[in-house]
């Protein structure tokens, strides 16, 4: 699509918006500026980030430069949340984090070319500034009643209170777009729909400052079809750093999508033309079982956080696991981030006696695979057990150490689509 805001508007991007029409036609007839924050409050950025992540890259797709910014002064307090006040980083902690968040945002923008992308850190224009001057050159312009009115704001008000300090934040956040107008000539500010009101408050603080106009838009917040948080699992946040989850994890999750969530998860994450989204919606309304858009868009996904390497690596251990590859091939790596998602048991080096672990009826019961001893021996009896993918003949054999992969894991199945891990300490 020839505008962003036709491209954004057909993805279902477009929560709110200052003024649409102006926004177009600022945009459809040339480059502009923009910006996205993203707050060093964890060391990595996880999945409702990645949704700002990549509608700003669309802008820059578009021809649009986008402004990469790392919120090194902002992170040492944290916008407000709902639930109650943030714990404050150590400075060292967020420097850190600074530098971990900013190399995670060159995956995703090109910081060459002509709408070459530009890394910011809002602790270079907020760190010198006084608190007198910042109270009389930016506090002033500030109504507390309308401060008051932050959605974030009146839930803590209503239940425990909230520090001057979180309650200030919108103060500096504003501050950083009248300071990215300035330098840059940035004139929108993008963001969740949670941002709503302290995007606006930095459109009205550069009229305010500098007669400027600027412009805001955010994208509306994710919420799976049955009414849990987008970008959780029952293990927790699926993050975009492959130390705290890792690609086959991460691949899993879009691969194990509700079919319910699949359309907005397309629109709103993959690059692919209309024409090709419509297809895969096509396929799924046609083949839910087979799961074609899901495993198209788990690839996409990876490949782009990860890397072509580990996304291949995902798609391998997912077919080895299920009967379909082989498990010998897997990275000792990624087969172990495999089997740490699903049920697995430790075993103590004392129940390894003479090279032999514990039978395999009984490591089926341990890790879940089988109710019990019983059921794992009838399992074994209709043909439906194996071990590293060799179907199980003699549920009260042993299996050896020298089964092991890497000398360290056997994987049990149950059927086609149950699995689980046996580790053995080295």
């Amino acid at each position: 699509m020839s505008s962003i805001v036709d491209e954004l508007s057909w993805r279902g991007l477009i929560a709110q918006s200052t003024d649409l029409d102006a926004l177009r036609a600022a945009t459809d007839p040339g480059p502009i500026t923009l910006y996205c924050g993203f707050d060093p409050t964890a060391p990595s950025l996880h999945l409702g980030n990645l949704v700002q992540i990549l509608t700003v890259r669309r802008f820059q797709q578009h021809g649009h430069r986008p402004l990469a910014l790392v919120g090194g002064a902002t992170g040492l307090i944290g916008d407000p949340k709902e639930t109650g006040e943030r714990t404050l980083n150590p400075r060292e902690v967020v420097e850190g984090w600074v530098g971990r968040i900013r190399a995670q945002l060159d995956r995703f923008y090109d910081f060459e070319g002509t709408n070459a992308a530009v890394a910011v850190n809002n602790l270079d224009w907020t760190e010198g500034v006084g608190v007198l001057e910042f109270l009389r050159d930016v506090g002033k312009h500030f109504s507390v009643n309308r401060m008051l009115d932050r959605e974030a704001v009146a839930a803590r008000l209503a239940k425990d209170g909230i520090s001057y300090t979180e309650f200030s934040y919108q103060l500096l956040q504003s501050y950083d777009f009248v300071q990215l107008y300035r330098r840059f000539g940035c004139t929108l500010q993008t963001g969740g729909s949670d941002q709503w009101g302290n995007i606006t408050a930095g459109v009205d603080l550069i009229r305010r400052m500098d007669g400027g106009h600027a412009h805001a838009l955010t994208t509306p917040l994710m919420v799976k079809a049955d009414g849990t948080k987008f970008g959780k699992t029952e293990s927790g946040t699926v993050w975009l750093d492959p130390d705290l989850t890792s690609p086959y994890a991460f691949f899993q999750f879009w691969l194990n999508s509700d079919d319910r969530d699949v359309p907005t998860l397309l629109r709103t994450f993959s690059f692919r033309a209309q024409g090709e989204i419509d297809g895969l919606l096509d396929a799924l309304a046609e083949r839910p079982q087979a799961r074609e858009a899901q495993r198209a868009l788990a690839s996409e996904l990876t490949e782009l956080v990860h890397g072509s390497a580990e996304r291949d690596a995902a798609e391998a251990a997912g077919r080895a696991l299920f009967g379909q590859g082989d498990l010998g091939e897997l990275p000792l790596a990624t087969l172990t981030a495999a089997l740490v998602e699903a049920p697995h048991v430790a075993l103590e080096a004392a129940e390894v006696v003479d090279g032999a672990l514990p039978s395999f009826e009984e490591l089926f019961a341990r890790t879940g695979l089988a109710a019990s001893k019983t059921a794992a021996r009838r399992t074994v009896d209709e043909g439906g057990a194996y071990a590293n993918n060799i179907r199980i003949t003699d549920a009260t054999a042993q299996p050896t150490l020298g089964d092991l992969h890497h000398g360290e894991w056997l994987v049990l199945r149950r059927g086609k689509k149950a699995f689980a891990g046996v580790r053995v300490p080295r």
